[in-house]
């Protein structure tokens, strides 16, 4: 099975992009398939679950077999009527338990999840397996149940949101333009592009070098002259000058804080301190718990009042940290307090950050068909995979055409046609 994961090329679906093939190498008691969506705006697991609810729940049960894992969850949000009984009807007289949560952020955090399902907490500086499970996405389950098919990854489920004219959501070859889903869907101007979640997604100012990648799971336009753009957008100099005029240490955005409330003492306001000081020297000893941030922007989108960025802060707390040589300590500080009752409900994020607007349908519009791909060579944890095809060279859909050396995995051509340009960074394959 380990096998057949690694020559089709699986990785990490969700965001992380952790070759699949090394991670369920792993024994653990309780396999968690993650299909809740944390991000909003989005609707990429909401097709493919709709879709394949049967083949997600087989993969399941075979890689629950593979870990050993006596419990086998998938978890999805109970409002989505249509993927809970999709999964429902699928995981019928199988030993797959459902977890349905509310519609809170960020519910798809998978150490929040497995607070959630299991009441254990991930340590600081710890990984899903300290405490016996094992989380994927449900895209990344999806593509194990094709790989045991002798299908490779080569084509991405991808949503086009916010300010465009016709949302959707396409299924585009590895390596399609951006640019190209954005027109699809009657483009936008004067935007900022998030690739990804409109939370935790990378923003670009031009699409003009982006692709579809393995990890690809959103891509929205948001106007300049919007909320959201200036939270993502940090100056550290002006954010350290605010940080001393303003920053009264309310703490709001450490009450907020869902890692903390899971009891690893995570502090955005004592980060907030230290920015203001010049020194991490601030932190004290809470600078340990300064590795659990997750980064999923409460604090900066919703707790401050004053509009700072404390989760950018706390990114550039763990750069100074390791610049220092220092690492985690695993460790809980405290027991989970407030857990319930600090659980951010989406709507409310939503309205916030004046996003409402962009929280609508996104139907499946089919498959893209694209004259050219520009397949990146990174697409994983690790090192870029190493390429095996020369320009010139013909190649079918579905061809090996880089491998990995070390960590990493492989990558198969996403359409069929010439291999026009072969660089560093990326495979450009032409019709």
């Amino acid at each position: 099975m380990l096998n057949r994961i690694y020559e089709a090329g699986v990785v990490g679906a969700g965001g992380a992009g952790f070759p699949t093939h090394v991670k369920y190498q792993a024994r653990a008691d309780v396999f968690i398939v993650n299909a809740i969506e944390c991000e909003p705006l989005l609707r990429t697991d909401r097709y493919i679950v709709e879709t394949y609810a049967p083949e997600i729940v087989a993969a399941a049960v075979e890689i629950g077999r593979q870990l050993g894992a006596g419990r086998m969850v998938i978890a999805v949000k109970e409002h989505n009527g249509g993927m809970v009984n999709a999964l429902r009807a699928a995981a019928d007289n199988s030993n797959v338990e459902l977890y349905l949560s509310p519609s809170v952020y960020p519910s798809g955090d998978e150490q929040n999840l497995i607070y959630c399902i299991t009441g254990r907490v991930v340590p600081t500086g710890g990984l899903p397996l300290d405490v016996g499970c094992v989380v994927s996405n449900v895209t990344t389950v999806y593509q194990v149940y094709e790989a045991l098919q002798g299908r490779p990854v080569t084509d991405k489920i991808v949503t086009i949101g916010g300010a465009v004219e016709r949302p959707m959501t396409v299924q585009a070859p590895i390596g399609t333009p951006l640019e190209m889903l954005l027109q699809l869907a009657g483009g936008a101007e004067d935007c900022i592009y998030i690739i990804g979640g409109p939370m935790m997604g990378q923003t670009v100012d031009t699409l003009a070098r982006e692709s579809v990648t393995k990890t690809t799971g959103g891509l929205l336009a948001i106007p300049k002259s919007d909320i959201l753009p200036e939270r993502r957008q940090v100056d550290l100099r002006r954010e350290a000058q605010l940080a001393k005029a303003v920053c009264c240490q309310c703490s709001m955005c450490t009450q907020m804080c869902p890692r903390n409330a899971m009891g690893l003492n995570v502090q955005p306001h004592k980060a907030m301190r230290a920015l203001a000081g010049g020194s991490t020297a601030l932190l004290g000893n809470d600078s340990n718990s300064v590795w659990s941030c997750c980064n999923c922007g409460i604090c900066t989108c919703y707790a401050c009042n004053f509009g700072l960025h404390p989760s950018a802060v706390m990114q550039i707390a763990k750069e100074q940290l390791r610049e220092k040589g220092r690492k985690p300590v695993k460790e809980v500080r405290f027991e989970p307090q407030g857990f319930e009752v600090k659980r951010l409900p989406t709507e409310r994020l939503l309205g916030r950050l004046n996003l409402k607007k962009y929280d609508v349908d996104a139907p499946f519009a089919g498959v893209v068909e694209t004259p050219v791909v520009r397949i990146p060579l990174k697409m994983h944890a690790g090192g870029p995979s190493r390429p095996i095809s020369v320009e010139g060279s013909d190649v079918q859909k579905g061809q090996l055409i880089a491998e990995p050396e070390g960590l990493g995995a492989k990558i198969h051509a996403s359409i069929t046609g010439r291999v026009t340009q072969v660089s560093g960074r990326y495979i450009e394959i032409r019709k």
